[in-house]
């Protein structure tokens, strides 16, 4: 059977503005299968739960008709329910089978803010189809991501989950996530649905703390936080789902402005919409429902398809049809756009586990696969020579993250095994490098370990070293969903060991694994270097000391800023500008004289204890190679809105090491209908670069690109002054203008 790209339109009430494309092969194929089910059946499509309950319960209600999907299913018994769907239920249709495949399913790949920092496409498509193929060999067939929540709130935990706070970053890479999940044709035997989550804002979420309301204005949400949505959407991504938050009081599994009028009619999106686990329900803790039955009103017609765990849709919507408070075009609508994604994913034809081939899990070339990906996630912050190491040089391997494999796993990682972790302590005991002398004393069990009664066993293993490589950072249980924090520096003991390793007098590396952007200035005068990683998967160990060692050079950039103090939250790079900017000399707390006047200070956005600035801005990281920038080059200097401008650069590598570059494209549109921020990300490339060469890096940016939703609501490219850089970061660069006519 063909696998039809067409989507059928009905005019209904409340339709969904789906599209066609021509073919009628999948329409006739839903419309023939929906004809024939009763109301019940319908409304069993929009059910999903969890296996949570006795297998034999849950088959019952699949010959019933009473379920759609499943999530959760330990993946030995997905062949046994599917059989049960198929061959026992009146119609046969198959459940589409969910699981948290977030940054890998056996073999893990670095958390998502981690492949964000990769700033490569191709490495992350790559990593989410290895993904895909070792879940769908078990018969999992979709997955709850990417997630594309702009995140600007470090102490928000699922930070770690996202892409960053950039919205074009967070589109490129969010796109090619859905690409790499879902093949060139989701019905191959190494794809699954993705679903780009959470819709929208979620990411805002007041103070950093979980699930909690956001106040996000049209302009705002539509320049930043739906960019990476409808990036992902146009990518194919197959379904969506709702978010926890409200927005400005509405919460987002009731929102039809985003559901029908966004997604639906503007986007054109014709896959479905799944509520997150009982955000649905949820709406009665809002106070936006009063009771379950006033749940499933509010969200079926506000466009939810299916419901994940909280069941209101099967105890209510028979009734609400009944009463008219719920027209049948929506259930019937519902149902055609699930039915479309299990056509599509060939579940009419295969519902089954693949048979009959090699298991590609944990293969050698997933194994790769992670460890490339972990190697450009890393970021060097710092490096004051010590790096790269030495072969012959002893180290002192010291830290609660040396040899924490599940820790290193990271969060959602729920089918990661520890005993397949390369941790970095493994990593030496490899035959790559098990030539490297090295003495083991953690001083910490644990990143929370407060116990210092090792620390002096720590010193004297050092001053038996030539170099301490000090592993700090965060449990994996300390990031990830409901896992918000107040204070986002090292915790533990873990300074403490710092400073008491540094005081040896031996050079100190310090490497970071954690879940999302920690506080450490207060670290940084104890180490001569620091990698950070964001919990790097099952093969960051190798990856780690891979970059230590020189046998691969450090390329990762920041997706997100490090602020210096958790006080200086939200800070982002692309900000506006304000009335009254710092200015570039500012008058620190210490300085300020006694009984200064109230106006002494310039009267600027600023922090009197902290300052303007942030500790490492976005795009930072730097490479055992140095670059420098040259020869900026524009196509014009005067364009009009359907132009593409041509912007060049000379990059050339200043060092005597191989090495690669991530270019970084800005802009800045000085004059507009609104306030528009400081700089914008417009593109970026990866330049690997020889030793003493160079390199013509050349941007093509549609004059497109720089539309914006003004005033108006209105998206269009506004006639004005324009500033546009290339560099090697959001506060580095060469710096051009151009005019829009």
């Amino acid at each position: 059977m063909k696998k039809g790209l067409f989507v059928i339109c009905v005019a209904a009430l409340l339709a969904t503005g789906c599209k066609s494309t021509g073919n009628t092969e999948e329409e006739r194929f839903i419309e023939d299968l929906l004809g024939k089910m009763t109301l019940e059946e319908k409304i069993g499509q929009m059910n999903q739960l969890c296996f949570d309950q006795p297998l034999d319960s849950i088959k019952a209600k699949i010959r019933a008709g009473e379920i759609g999907s499943m999530l959760n299913i330990d993946p030995k018994l997905i062949d046994e329910i599917q059989k049960t769907a198929v061959e026992e239920s009146r119609l046969g249709i198959p459940l589409i089978i969910g699981r948290d495949i977030i940054h890998g399913y056996k073999t893990v790949l670095p958390i998502p803010l981690g492949l964000a920092a990769s700033f490569d496409p191709q490495v992350v498509e790559a990593g989410t189809h290895m993904a895909a193929t070792e879940a769908r060999e078990e018969g999992i067939t979709w997955t709850f991501a990417p997630m594309l929540d702009i995140s600007r709130d470090a102490r928000w935990g699922r930070i770690a989950e996202s892409l960053g706070e950039d919205p074009y970053l967070s589109g490129e890479l969010g796109a090619a996530m859905v690409r790499g999940f879902q093949g060139e044709h989701l019905s191959d035997s190494d794809a699954i649905a993705a679903c780009v989550k959470h819709f929208v804002g979620y990411g805002a979420a007041e103070g950093g703390r979980d699930y909690n309301s956001t106040y996000i204005p049209e302009t705002l949400l539509r320049n930043v936080y739906l960019e990476p949505f409808q990036k992902a959407i146009e990518a194919g991504a197959a379904t969506l789902m709702t978010s926890f938050n409200d927005n400005d009081g509405i919460p987002a599994s009731g929102n039809d402005f985003l559901l029908r009028t966004v997604l639906r009619d503007e986007w054109k999106f014709d896959g479905f919409v799944v509520s997150d686990w009982c955000s649905m329900s949820e709406m009665m803790s809002h106070g936006f429902a009063a009771d379950r039955k006033d749940v499933a009103r509010i969200s079926a017609n506000a466009g939810v398809d299916m419901e994940m765990v909280s069941q209101t849709y099967i105890e209510h919507l028979p009734q609400l049809v009944a009463e008219n408070k719920v027209p049948m075009e929506v259930i019937d609508n519902a149902v055609r756009n699930i039915l479309r994604i299990k056509y599509r994913l060939g579940l009419f034809e295969n519902p089954y586990a693949k048979p009959g081939k090699t298991s590609t899990i944990y293969c050698d070339e997933h194994l790769q696969t992670a460890r490339r990906a972990a190697v450009e996630s890393a970021i060097l912050l710092k490096n004051d020579g010590v790096l790269p190491l030495k072969e012959d040089q002893t180290l002192a391997i010291v830290g609660p993250m040396a040899d924490a494999p599940h820790d290193q796993l990271g969060t959602w990682s729920f089918d990661g095994d520890k005993n397949r972790t390369v941790t970095p302590l493994r990593a030496l005991q490899t035959d790559e490098y098990n030539q490297v002398k090295y003495i083991y004393e953690p001083g910490l069990d644990y990143s929370r370990d407060t116990d210092t009664s090792d620390f002096e066993r720590v010193k004297s293993a050092v001053r038996r070293a030539d170099v301490a490589v000090v592993f700090v950072g965060e449990e994996a249980i300390l990031s990830g969903e409901a896992h918000s924090l107040s204070n986002i520096n090292l915790i533990g003991a873990q300074s403490e060991l710092l400073k008491a390793v540094k005081s040896t007098g031996k050079p100190v590396v310090m490497v970071v694994i954690a879940g999302r952007p920690l506080t450490i200035e207060r670290d940084l005068p104890y180490a001569d270097a620091v990698l950070y990683n964001f919990h790097p998967g099952t093969m960051g160990g190798l990856a780690i000391m891979d970059l230590l060692y020189g046998r691969e050079n450090p390329s990762g950039k920041l997706p997100v800023t490090f602020v210096r103090e958790v006080g200086q939250i939200p800070m982002y790079y692309n900000h506006n500008n304000t009335g009254r900017p710092a200015q570039n000399e500012i008058t620190p707390l210490e300085d300020i004289p006694l009984e200064a006047p109230q106006t002494s200070l310039g009267n600027t956005s600023f922090y009197l204890d902290s300052g303007k600035d942030p500790l490492f801005v976005f795009g930072y990281g730097l490479s055992y190679s140095t670059f420098e920038y040259a020869d900026l080059n524009l196509s014009s200097n005067e364009v009009s809105a359907t132009d593409t401008l041509t912007v060049t650069a000379t990059v050339k590598n200043t060092s005597a090491v191989d090495g690669t570059e991530v270019a970084q494209l800005y802009v800045r549109d000085l004059v507009g209908s609104i306030d528009r921020p400081v700089k914008e990300l417009k593109g970026f490339q990866r330049l690997f670069i020889k030793a003493g060469n160079s390199q013509t890096v050349t941007f093509k940016l549609p004059v497109s690109a720089l539309a914006f939703y003004g005033r108006d609501l209105k998206k269009k490219v506004e006639a004005g002054q324009f500033d546009i850089w290339i560099g090697p970061n959001s506060a580095e660069g060469l710096k051009g203008s151009f005019t829009v006519k």
